[in-house]
């Protein structure tokens, strides 16, 4: 089964979350602090992070901006878990490479769900599985396996979610969806997301795609589509 790796400083709620884990098979590790979850990060490289943001030390963010630097562990799935429920703050949190946020408090079933609907999604680092490779449109290629976006041969930095909300529309070229219909094949139904966030991640991934922005476009009143 896989390892999953609990960061907050709340015992009680690490309690909880450990307890429900290991009852459905899960190995679970734990770190009350921010420096103690990036030395398991990359000691035990976890299959995925459930990571507070208010934590003492280093806080979660910066936690989750590390990871991602590290070829180590950039591609372990980060499920933010916090208080904080703002836009601003669930935007910024996405952004610094989380591939889920879930605020507090949480019903305990749902934490579970969502952590099996990500662990369902994800390539675990060095599985045996065939390319999946789309070359898009002169020059814009994504690999799926390797989380990985090319313009014209040179590498494109893109958060989890940018890669995510491309990789599904180009899947579905012509096809038109809207903000609900992205957060929803993204992350799941009852994510915290707004559907307004989705722009913010749209323009964000169109100037990183220059000079292959154009391929999304926007159709005005409903939503989104790749470029057929």
């Amino acid at each position: 089964m896989e390892t999953v790796l609990i960061v907050d400083d709340e015992e009680d709620i690490v309690e909880l979350i450990q307890y429900n884990m290991v009852v459905q098979g899960y190995t679970v590790l734990t770190a009350l602090s921010g420096e103690h979850g990036i030395s398991l990060s990359i000691s035990h490289v976890p299959d995925l992070i459930i990571l507070d943001l208010m934590l003492p030390g280093i806080g979660g963010l910066d936690v989750a901006k590390y990871l991602r630097q590290k070829e180590k562990t950039k591609n372990i799935p980060i499920l933010m878990l916090t208080a904080k429920t703002s836009d601003t703050d669930i935007i910024t949190g996405l952004e610094s490479g989380a591939t889920d946020y879930m605020c507090k408090p949480f019903g305990i079933d749902v934490l579970m769900a969502r952590v099996r609907a990500i662990l369902r999604r994800h390539v675990p680092e060095g599985a045996k599985a065939k390319e999946d490779t789309d070359d898009l449109e002169n020059g814009l290629v994504i690999n799926r396996n390797r989380y990985q976006v090319k313009v014209n041969g040179t590498p494109v930095n893109l958060t989890l979610t940018e890669f995510q909300l491309l990789s599904f529309l180009a899947s579905k070229k012509g096809w038109v969806f809207s903000r609900n219909q992205i957060v929803d094949a993204i992350h799941g139904t009852d994510y915290a997301v707004t559907d307004r966030s989705i722009d913010v991640v749209i323009s964000g991934l169109r100037k990183k795609l220059k000079p292959k922005a154009h391929v999304i476009e926007t159709v005005r009143g409903v939503g989104y589509r790749y470029k057929e």
